[in-house]
C-alpha cells in the first residue's frame, strides 16, 4: 500500500530512508533547511557519500516518487506521515542535543494545528527514552494544541543503518521496531516496510528508544572486549585472532542469546575466579583491561542494588524468606553465589532470614563449597528450611533469588511483599508489551 511520507533531515539516515522508501513505491517528500541538500536530490544526486544511494535517488526523482522542499508546512500538507531523521549530536557534556528534533516536531504540530487531518509523527532520530516521552511528546502536543492519541499519533522507529552499508542494512535489518501507544499507528509505520523480509516488533516508546542504544552499546562492548583479549593474548604469547575466532564458533553460549537476559548478579566457581585471574595478570603487566576489570565491579553494583531494593520495599517487615541460595537453580554450589552474599548482607542489617533451596543440604557440602559457606553463613543449617510452608509461616517478606521459585507451588493467600530479583531490578511491568508480528 502506497504511503505519502515526509522525511525530515537529509543526512545519512534521512537520505537513505527517503531513497529506499521511494524505491519501494511510496510517495516521498524530503525536507531539509540546507538548500544544497535538497538541490542535490532534485538533480538525482546524493548529498552524502553512500554506496548505492545515488542510483536509487536518480530513479526515484525521474519517476516523480521523490521531491524535496524547504517548508515544513508544505511537507506536512503533502504527506500523511512524517519520519523525523534530523541529527542528535553530543553536546560538550556528552548529553544529546535534541534541539533540531524539537524544532521539527514543533513545526509539524503548528502545521497541523488548524486542520482536522489524521497524521502520524515518527521519530527516527536517536534519542534517549525520557527525551521522547518528556520533551518531544509535550512539545508536539503544545504546538498541536491538543493531546496526542486522537487524530495525531507519535511513534518511535529506530534505524540500524551503518555508513558504507546503509542500503544493504535497510533491506536486511535484524528486525523492524516500532514504539507506539496505539497499535493502529504502529501498523501504519510497519506498512512502510512491507517489502522487507524482517521480523516486526511493536512495543512502547521508551523500550523502542532504548533498543537502539542497547544495540550500539553492545557493538562497542564487543569491539572493546575483543581488543582487550587480543592485547592479553599477545602478552601471553597466544594468537588473539585465533582465540576470538574459536570463541565465536560457539553459537550455543558465546554468540547467542545465552546470558543476555537481564536479572540479578552472577556467581559460581568459574566466572568470578577467571575474571580475577585475567585482570590480575593485566595489572601485573601494566596492560589496560578496563572492560574486563569493570565486569566484577558492575556485578557488585547489581548486588548492592538488590539489597537497597529489599530495604526500600520491606519497610518495617524484618522476617525475610529467601527462595534460592546456590548461584543457580539445580546445583548446591554456593561458591560466590550472589544469594549467599545477599543473605549475609541482610542478616548484617538485622533481618531475620530463612532460606528455601531444595538442592542445598548442609550435610552434603564439602571442600571449597563448605569453606565458602562457613565463612559467609556459618549458621546456614539454622537458616535453611526444608518445606515451602515453613517459608510462609516465617516470612512477611519474600525474596525470589533463583529459578527455584519456578519449581514450587505458590500460595495465593500470602499477604506479604514479594520481590523477584530476577526481574524487579530491570523491568517495569508484567507481562511485556512487546508484540512479535513475524516476518512479512
Amino acid at each position: 500500500m502506497t504511503k505519502r511520507v515526509a522525511v525530515f533531515g537529509l543526512g545519512y539516515v534521512g537520505t537513505v530512508t527517503a531513497a529506499c522508501l521511494s524505491r519501494d513505491g511510496h510517495e516521498v517528500v524530503g525536507v531539509d533547511i540546507d538548500r544544497t541538500k535538497t538541490a542535490a536530490i532534485d538533480q538525482g544526486k546524493s548529498p552524502v557519500a553512500e554506496p548505492g544511494v545515488e542510483a536509487l535517488l536518480q530513479e526515484a526523482v525521474s519517476a516523480g516518487h521523490l521531491t524535496t522542499t524547504l517548508s515544513v508546512t508544505d511537507a506536512v500538507q503533502r504527506s500523511d506521515m512524517a519520519l523525523v531523521a534530523v541529527g542528535t549530536p553530543s553536546d560538550d557534556r556528552g548529553d544529546i542535543n535534541d534541539s533540531a528534533v524539537l524544532r521539527v516536531v514543533q513545526g509539524i504540530g503548528e502545521s497541523l494545528r488548524e486542520s482536522d487531518r489524521d497524521y502520524v509523527v515518527v521519530i527516527r532520530s536517536t534519542l534517549l527514552p525520557h527525551r521522547v516521552e518528556e520533551q518531544i511528546k509535550p512539545a508536539l502536543e503544545q504546538a498541536l494544541g491538543e493531546p496526542l492519541g486522537g487524530r495525531v499519533h507519535l511513534c518511535y522507529n529506530p534505524e540500524f543503518l551503518r555508513e558504507a552499508t546503509a542500503v544493504r542494512d535497510y533491506d536486511s535489518p535484524p528486525f523492524v521496531v516500532v514504539g507506539a501507544d496505539d497499535v493502529g499507528a504502529a501498523n501504519q509505520v510497519l506498512s512502510l516496510y512491507s517489502k522487507i523480509p524482517a521480523q516486526q516488533i511493536v512495543t512502547d516508546l521508551r523500550t523502542a528508544a532504548l533498543v537502539k542504544y542497547a544495540c550500539n552499546a553492545f557493538h562497542a562492548l564487543k569491539i572493546a572486549f575483543a581488543n582487550e583479549i587480543g592485547v592479553l593474548a599477545r602478552a601471553m604469547e597466544a594468537d588473539g585472532e585465533d582465540v576470538m575466532e574459536i570463541v565465536c564458533r560457539d553459537e550455543r553460549l558465546n554468540i547467542s542469546p545465552a546470558y543476555l537476559r537481564p536479572g540479578f548478579a552472577f556467581g559460581g566457581s568459574c566466572l568470578p575466579k577467571d575474571l580475577r585471574a585475567l585482570t590480575r595478570f593485566a595489572e601485573k603487566d601494566a596492560i589496560p583491561a578496563n572492560v574486563l576489570r569493570s565486569i566484577l565491579t558492575s556485578n557488585d553494583a547489581i548486588l548492592d542494588q538488590g539489597v537497597r531494593l529489599i530495604q526500600d520495599r520491606s519497610g518495617d517487615r524484618r522476617r525475610v524468606g529467601l527462595v534460592g541460595l546456590s548461584f543457580k537453580a539445580g546445583t548446591d554450589d554456593l561458591r560466590e553465589s550472589p544469594q549467599v552474599r545477599l543473605a549475609e548482607s541482610l542478616i548484617g542489617r538485622g533481618y531475620d532470614v530463612r532460606i528455601y533451596d531444595p538442592w542445598v543440604e548442609t550435610s552434603r557440602l564439602v571442600g571449597r563449597n563448605r569453606s565458602y559457606v562457613d565463612q559467609h553463613l556459618p549458621h546456614l543449617a539454622k537458616l535453611l528450611v526444608t518445606a515451602v510452608d515453613e517459608i510462609y509461616e516465617h516470612a512477611d517478606f519474600l525474596v525470589l533469588g533463583t529459578d527455584v521459585a519456578n519449581q514450587i507451588d505458590w500460595r495465593t493467600d500470602f499477604e506479604g511483599e514479594v520481590v523477584d530479583l530476577r526481574r524487579d531490578l530491570i523491568a517495569t511491568r508484567q507481562p511485556s508489551t512487546v508484540v512479535l508480528t513475524g516476518a512479512q
